[in-house]
């Protein structure tokens, strides 16, 4: 194959000439949520975006087979751009398909508009930041902060000899905390609730409460999977232990009506996902917080913009989570770091995950933060062996969706979900 014409980078009129997405597997514990159960691996789509300069941009995104279709059917509209036109790009992508569907991991059934955009926007930032010498939080208007918190997020988890094993109870919940306050140095704590009747988790919470005491914060996040009644009767009982209660119940007009009467901020990744749903949202004080999340939102300069939204309208600012590797973790971290308005820890899977892509090994929480890495771009570096390596566990692990619903009934045949009825 012909080698392609490379120009000294600096120069104008950059051009895409590349755009590469890789199917990756990574270990995934067996983490349980109101949607069911983490299968054993978890997908991930590796992204790359190489210019004519000869310089390449990575960023990472959703996994299985619908993530690659649409960065396949994408590619026609990245090859020949300036990477520096990203506006235009997102305009064309978004009108395509700008709606996010509605339902449990839709990004890995659609990755819709403002998803798909996000994918190659990270990479084209990456990009521009290794040829200008410069690091993302500075193309995204530069950092107010130099490191960024994150919360330890719990879970109740099945058995696994991974070093943590069976948590199902308030006890070894607890202890499951110690260890990550210990190993990482989290100062807030988040639990990943829907998974026990709402009381015992609403004890969780009070066993975490008297472990370590009030000036550790608290926040649950059930996952929409309790009744109105249910959240408004929770919410009261945790009086005084939650910094903030996380989607309780769903949809914006259910949200409202347990905002009404929660004796704490409600905040929410589930009924305000895009920037339509702010008006609504707003108008029904339905949320408080919003979780922002740059892989739904529509990127990391559409996450800067919706800070900016929040603090008009007088909501609080986090950031959401999904299982994910260093390079999200560190577009993640250049994104919080340029976002004034963030006031409360950031949540990450990070912890979770023990497989890496990028050289050098897993980015590194000191007292529960990351510093904004150094360097140029994201500031990480693909490896390319472990990217073969977790490209070929992909195609070994038969799996092309997640799918945590049928994960868990092959442990409990008659399992369902509770979406607003518990």
């Amino acid at each position: 194959m012909a080698r392609r014409q490379r120009r000294p980078p600096g120069g104008l009129a950059v051009r895409i000439v590349d755009l590469r997405a890789t199917p990756i597997a990574v270990g995934d514990p067996p983490l349980r949520s109101a949607f069911g159960l983490h299968a054993p691996f978890a997908l991930r789509t590796i992204v790359e975006v190489e210019t004519d300069e000869g310089v390449t941009g990575i960023g990472e995104t959703y996994g299985g087979e619908a993530p690659l279709r649409a960065l396949e059917r994408a590619r026609p509209a990245v090859v020949g751009r300036d990477p520096w036109q990203l506006t235009p790009l997102r305009v064309e992508l978004e009108r395509r398909d700008g709606h996010r569907p509605a339902g449990f991991a839709w990004e890995s059934r659609a990755l819709a508009g403002p998803a798909l955009f996000s994918a190659i926007e990270v990479a084209c930032l990456d990009a521009i930041g290794k040829a200008t010498r410069r690091p993302v939080v500075d193309l995204l208007g530069g950092r107010v902060r130099d490191r960024v918190p994150f919360a330890a997020y719990l879970f109740f988890k099945h058995a696994r000899d991974d070093g943590w094993g069976e948590v199902m109870t308030a006890d070894a919940l607890v202890a499951e905390a110690r260890t990550m306050r210990k190993w990482y140095g989290f100062r807030s704590l988040k639990l990943k609730g829907g998974v026990l009747e709402p009381d015992r988790e609403a004890e969780a919470i009070l066993a975490l409460r008297e472990a370590f005491g009030p000036d550790v914060p608290l926040r649950l996040d059930p996952n929409a999977a309790w009744s109105i009644a249910t959240g408004l009767r929770i919410a009261g009982r945790l009086r005084g232990a939650l910094e903030y209660l996380e989607d309780p119940t769903p949809g914006i007009d259910g949200m409202s009506e347990v905002a009404r009467g929660a004796p704490m901020p409600l905040a929410t990744n589930m009924c305000v996902t895009q920037f339509d749903h702010l008006a609504p949202a707003v108008a029904k004080k339905a949320v408080g917080v919003v979780l922002t999340d740059h892989h739904m939102w529509g990127g990391m300069r559409a996450t800067v913009e919706l800070g900016r939204i929040c603090r008009t309208f007088g909501l609080g600012v986090s950031m959401h989570s999904n299982s994910h590797l260093g390079i999200s973790l560190a577009a993640m971290v250049h994104v919080a770091a340029a976002v004034p308005e963030l006031t409360y820890a950031c949540d990450t899977h990070y912890p979770w995950q023990t497989d890496e892509v990028i050289k050098g090994g897993k980015l590194r929480f000191e007292d529960g933060s990351i510093a904004v890495p150094d360097g140029a771009g994201l500031g990480v570096e693909l490896d390319r062996d472990a990217l073969e390596r977790l490209h070929e566990q992909y195609k070994r692990c038969g799996l092309t969706l997640r799918d945590d619903v049928t994960e868990m009934r092959k442990v409990e045949p008659d399992w369902r979900p509770h979406v607003g009825d518990w």
